[in-house]
Formats: C-alpha cells, structure tokens, sequence
C-alpha cells in the first residue's frame, strides 16, 4: 500500500502542475459550467479512451494518458462546482484558492482509495487498463442518470461519490500505464 500511496502522489503531482497551469492560462472560466456539462466533457475522453482501446489506433496526438489526466482535472473542478456553484460570470478563483480545493477533494479521494484498497486488496492491480475505462464510462452513466433525476437517489450515493471513484480509477489507470510503459 506504501507503493500505491507515493504512486498516487506523483500522478496527482503531474495532474496538479497540469491543473495550475491551466488555471494561469484560462483562468476559472470552467466556473461556468454546469455539473451535467463537467460529466458530459468527462464521458467525452472516457469515449476517446475506449475508442483508442478498441481501434488501437488514433489519429489526433495527444494519447490516452492525457485523457485521463483530464478526467481527474474535470473530476476536481465538477466537484469544486458542486461545493460553490455555477457561477454566471467569469467568477475567477485565485490560484491559491483554486489549488488549495485542488488539494481538499484530492485528499478526500486519496483517503477513499486508501481506505477501499485497505478492504479490496489493492484488486485494481490486476485489473486491465480497459476495464478501469469501462468502469470509469459506468460511473459516468450512473452520475448522468442521477443528474437527469435532479439529484434524486433512493439508495445510491450522490454525484460526489461518483466523481471520487472516477478519480481513483482514471489514478489507477495512469499507475498502470506508467508502469506498464504504454
């Protein structure tokens, strides 16, 4: 589990410097988007991965890894959404403040992976890569379909939940590649 803790760490560290230098970039303008619009630009490159899988070919550069760095940047900024809501302007959030609720969710879903590794026995390691995917393209549905019951469950766990398990799996998924050399 040690293993898994640092890997985790340094494939959050990558999606980070990514996530910050984003927000130097554009700024918070993702601040304007719905939560049901951050699921649908999530399930977007989950189908470019699963498209890749199953084609083994793609034609536009950026491969697979990149997807699923994004998926745990869309993943943190749908959960920030969710905590402050849509914003109608472009509500920019200072780097500081974006960075540090960078850091809270992706606390909270590393404590959750611990926590779920500590009862499953680290069971992702021997998963495939495409079935992280597909369970990843799973959440998204179930999250779709709760969105479309305005939030409404009657025993399932809300979006956030979802949103936790999509980064755990898109992390799992980039320790597999890197290790696997892909």
């Amino acid at each position: 589990m040690t293993d898994t803790s640092k890997q985790f760490d340094s494939i959050i560290n990558i999606c980070r410097d990514i996530y910050v230098k984003k927000m130097k970039d554009y700024g918070s303008a993702w601040r304007v988007l719905r939560p049901a619009s951050l699921t649908d630009q999530i399930f977007i490159k989950a189908q470019r991965i699963r498209s890749i899988e199953a084609k083994g070919t793609q034609k536009v550069e950026e491969g697979i890894r990149s997807e699923y760095i994004g998926i745990v940047n869309y993943c943190v900024i749908a959960l920030i959404q969710l905590e402050l809501g849509v914003s109608n302007d472009v509500d920019n959030i200072e780097l500081k403040k974006a960075s540090l609720l960078f850091d809270k969710y992706i606390y909270k879903a590393k404590s959750l992976m611990e926590d779920k590794n500590h009862d499953y026995g680290e069971a992702w390691r021997d998963m495939r890569i495409s079935s992280l995917t597909d369970i990843i393209l799973m959440k998204l549905l179930r999250t779709k379909q709760i969105e479309d019951n305005d939030g409404k469950t009657f025993i399932s766990e809300g979006v956030d939940a979802n949103y936790y398990d999509m980064i755990n799996y898109a992390v799992f998924a980039l320790i597999k590649i890197d290790s696997e050399g892909k």
